[in-house]
């Protein structure tokens, strides 16, 4: 049963049938790179859209109960390190990708929660949520994406605790403080309000990442039926140790969300590369994308800049290296 659900459901593997067959009756050879090509492209767009749009509009249904305000009054009743476990799991529900992560950061910063939580809040946001899990699971599988998931928030986690530890709220931007933030309304929404919400936080989201989808996939496309496999494993394979730190490096200055992310992991994988290179990479691309770094500039001062992107970096890298070891039989 499972298998069923990973693979026809989650998977659509019935849909890459389809779409092979409507290529194959419009004259287009499958078997060739750009018919091949065609097929993935197609078939990652439509799978990855359908996914998203269901699981935006569930989740943003759940969302409508945790509203910034009261996400603010659950995280202030909590301290120490379940604060920030409590801020990572709330980073989950909020479909966001990393520039827009950072003014929930702002607006939760400046109603006096504790720096470290703040900062949990801002790495788990981007780097995992709901829709990714499955997503992923209908990719690389449950254990994989339940993996990805897990450690994605202890690297919130941890981040996070961290930062708060070493007292870094001094290098905040002063205006942070005295920025007055408007509360939202706490009034009961009715489900048809909360279905309203749904469906425009799931258009809105649509029109914010389907242009990555496209790029993505289309990268994918082109990893996958162009780029000789033996390429992938010299740079990304495991022959060569640096291939972690090299696909953290090359995230970084990428713009993406883990959406038009996964396409590219997806090719990457089956040409060859290890699987915590391509861990490591989709985690950069999400998390340490060089335009959230730049909007994250006017709110913290360069030496906490500096630690986010440490923190961030030496975790990615050896969640890389750990995966990486698990595959190869060394560990």
């Amino acid at each position: 049963m499972w298998t069923f659900i990973q693979d026809q459901i989650l998977g659509m593997k019935w849909l890459n049938e389809l779409i092979g067959n409507l290529l194959t009756m419009l004259g287009v050879d499958i078997t060739s790179r750009l018919g091949a090509s065609a097929q993935f492209f197609f078939y990652d767009v439509i799978k990855i859209t359908i996914l998203l749009c269901v699981l935006i509009y569930m989740i943003s249904y759940i969302q409508s109960y945790f509203p910034p305000e009261r996400s603010k009054k659950i995280l202030s009743k909590f301290s120490g390190i379940w604060a920030n476990i409590i801020a990572a799991l709330l980073g989950t529900v909020t479909p966001f990708c990393s520039c827009s992560s950072i003014p929930l950061f702002i607006g939760f910063t400046s109603a006096g929660l504790p720096i470290g939580v703040t900062f949990s809040f801002l790495i788990s946001s981007p780097m995992v949520d709901l829709a990714s899990l499955v997503i992923l699971m209908s990719i690389f599988g449950a254990k994989i994406a339940i993996a990805y998931v897990v450690i994605g928030l202890v690297i919130a986690v941890i981040g996070g605790y961290i930062i708060e530890k070493l007292k870094m709220e001094q290098y905040v931007e002063e205006y942070i403080f005295t920025t007055n933030m408007i509360n939202s309304s706490e009034e009961a929404l009715s489900n048809k309000q909360r279905r309203h919400f749904a469906y425009e936080s799931m258009k809105e989201t649509f029109q914010k990442v389907f242009l990555y989808i496209l790029i993505g996939v289309g990268i994918g496309a082109l990893i996958h039926n162009w780029i000789p496999e033996q390429w992938i494993e010299s740079i990304l394979g495991s022959h060569n140790p640096f291939g972690v730190i090299l696909a953290t490096i090359v995230g970084i200055p990428m713009y993406g969300d883990i959406f038009g992310t996964i396409p590219v992991a997806e090719a990457l994988l089956s040409k060859g590369a290890q699987l915590g290179t391509i861990l490591s990479f989709m985690m950069a691309v999400t998390t340490l994308s060089l335009p959230s770094l730049i909007m994250l500039r006017k709110a913290v001062k360069p030496k906490l800049l500096a630690l986010f992107i440490g923190i961030c970096a030496v975790g990615i890298i050896l969640v890389g290296y750990l995966f990486n070891f698990i595959q190869s039989g060394l560990i």
